[in-house]
């Protein structure tokens, strides 16, 4: 194993909490299943940065009969990304131990234009990655093979010397089925005993 490629929401960052989804709903109004029903459903082609935000939060307006509204679309742009920026600082502080190491360090995420331009704004330790697959600038996204073999080809690495580390089940299995090694995360304390047994 010469590279890890890290999924960012989930394992460097920390998914939307029950907070910061109320936020959200009710910033939005109405029914909070209908909302998140909105919310993915329009969610890949802005994650493929087919759309802009602005289009994005339209789209899910429009889907809920919510009425054109450009305040709203800015209220609601700015929860979102609010929702998705806590990092854990546990797995921040691995990122470190393995650039020492000598270890590749790769990124595949799904995340739109807005939010990437966001993290590489306040987040200096994202220059540790040799490659960044956002999916907003690569256009596909996890779990489409393309994902993943775009970022191969830029580790410059056989797939079997890249682990993939993703905190869903699927998008490991995307990863193996490609011939990557797979992990899927469940804290940095067990992804460091793999890790460690791995490099030594």
């Amino acid at each position: 194993m010469k590279a890890v490629l890290f999924d960012m929401f989930g394992v460097i960052a920390r998914v939307q909490s029950p907070e910061s989804m109320t936020a959200l709903e009710r910033t939005a109004g109405g029914d909070p299943d209908r909302f998140w029903a909105a919310y993915w459903s329009q969610r890949p082609p802005y994650d493929r940065g087919e759309v802009t935000g602005s289009d994005y939060w339209q789209a899910v307006c429009a889907e809920l009969g919510i009425p054109r509204d450009l305040r709203l679309t800015d209220e609601l742009t700015a929860a979102d990304l609010a929702s998705w920026s806590e990092i854990d600082q546990r797995t921040v502080d691995l990122l470190g131990l393995l650039a020492d190491r000598g270890v590749v360090l790769g990124l595949l995420s799904n995340i739109p234009e807005d939010l990437a331009v966001l993290y590489e704004a306040t987040h200096p330790w994202l220059e540790r990655f040799a490659v960044r697959g956002l999916s907003c600038r690569i256009g596909s996204a996890k779990p489409e093979p393309a994902a993943y073999e775009w970022c191969v080809r830029e580790l410059g690495l056989p797939p079997e010397e890249v682990l993939f580390v993703d905190d869903r089940a699927e998008n490991v299995d995307a990863a193996c089925r490609l011939g990557l090694q797979g992990h899927v995360f469940t804290s940095p304390e067990a992804l460091w005993d793999v890790l460690e047994a791995t490099l030594t």
